[in-house]
């Protein structure tokens, strides 16, 4: 049966008429629809940009296809309808048609450097390893390939970049060719910057990000997932290293106080900004409301963050909004979240896949 809905559409803004007909929209009308929401504000179905469905909490892999469908209902329960997981140890490619899962793109595995990264969670491998690494991990992805671009090396006490520049470049050569973009972790002033010159698609994290360098961020169109409930715990990761490596927890202690100013600077420069939980590991899935109000709080205004975490955000991944013929994955909220951005921490109405979540 095809479903109809009325309300102001975002992020247009006009008071509208859709029609979901399976898994389509259409503004054209469709008789005998069930009318499933009349008022409110209709939004296209939110995205977490930077999720892992494969690594539950404790930084330790799933063991099953029913603990990601888990994960994944936390998410589409909170209105998020799109994810795209960077990086996961267990492969579930089962999960992509779904009808209950949010739509999917994924990663392979990350791909990092030699006991330098969370056990069990990456391919670790050496420089002369990389190129190879991430052209399999292309193929075990849809679209997109993760690599470590730093983590902290004992040796010096300190974050430091997973491999050399030339390697950094090439790894995301590779991708390339592959046919995926390249998504970067990276902390470390150094780290990032590498990445950036190299041509990585996606900063992940971004602490370290100068001023020069968020520069030429917006001048390539390297786009930026902040993850700002996750820098909030840098203050534990500091106080756990602070006996062996103070000079590696006075680092992150400074990245995290300093983190709302690089993210207003990326924002007012015309870095794209997308929204991602960084959920799996230390952060628990269905937070997403709270990341967008941690990414309002930076300075950004609560209408470019709901672009940044629904209609822009879904576009950068590949999946329409509600234009005619788009995806049937909407959220209705009572008010206006460009007015009062805390309304998105209780849809109203969530349709995914044409399908009446709640």
């Amino acid at each position: 049966m095809a479903l109809h809905v009325r309300g102001t559409v975002l992020p247009e803004g006009e008071v509208r008429d859709l029609w979901l007909v399976g898994d389509r929209v259409t503004y054209e009308p469709v008789g005998g629809a069930e009318t499933i929401s009349d008022g409110g504000y209709i939004v296209p179905g939110l995205v977490d940009a930077h999720c892992h469905l494969g690594i539950q909490l404790g930084a330790k892999p799933i063991q099953s296809l029913d603990e990601a469908r888990a994960l994944a209902a936390q998410d589409r329960d909170s209105g998020v309808l799109a994810l795209r997981d960077a990086g996961s140890p267990f492969p579930y490619p089962e999960l992509d048609d779904e009808p209950d899962i949010p739509r999917l793109v994924r990663a392979g595995r990350h791909v990092a450097p030699v006991k330098r990264y969370l056990r069990e969670i990456g391919i670790e491998v050496a420089a002369d390893e990389v190129v190879a690494t991430v052209t399999a991990q292309a193929k075990a992805g849809t679209g997109w390939v993760k690599l470590v671009g730093d983590w902290i090396d004992r040796s010096v006490g300190d974050l430091a970049p997973s491999w050399d520049p030339a390697t950094m470049a090439a790894a995301v050569e590779a991708a390339h060719a592959a046919g995926a973009r390249a998504a970067v972790h990276t902390f470390s002033e150094e780290g990032v910057e590498q990445m950036v010159r190299a041509g990585v698609d996606s900063v992940e994290h971004g602490t370290g990000l100068s001023l020069e360098l968020i520069d030429e961020m917006a001048r390539r169109g390297t786009a930026l997932v902040p993850t700002m409930i996750n820098i909030r715990t840098f203050g534990g990761i500091a106080d756990q290293a602070r006996a062996k490596f103070p000079g590696y927890a006075d680092h992150m202690i400074a990245l995290r106080d300093g983190f709302p100013d690089v993210v207003r600077a990326a924002y007012e420069a015309g870095v794209p900004i997308f929204l991602g939980t960084d959920a799996g590991g230390s952060i628990r899935h269905g937070l997403a409301a709270e990341e967008m109000l941690l990414l309002h709080e930076a300075g950004i205004p609560a209408a470019d963050v709901l672009a940044s975490a629904s209609w822009r955000a879904r576009e950068w991944l590949g999946f329409p909004g509600l234009v005619e013929g788009g995806l049937a994955d909407l959220v209705v909220y009572p008010d206006d979240p460009r007015k009062d951005l805390t309304v998105v921490r209780a849809p109203q109405r969530i349709v995914l896949k044409g399908r009446v979540i709640r």
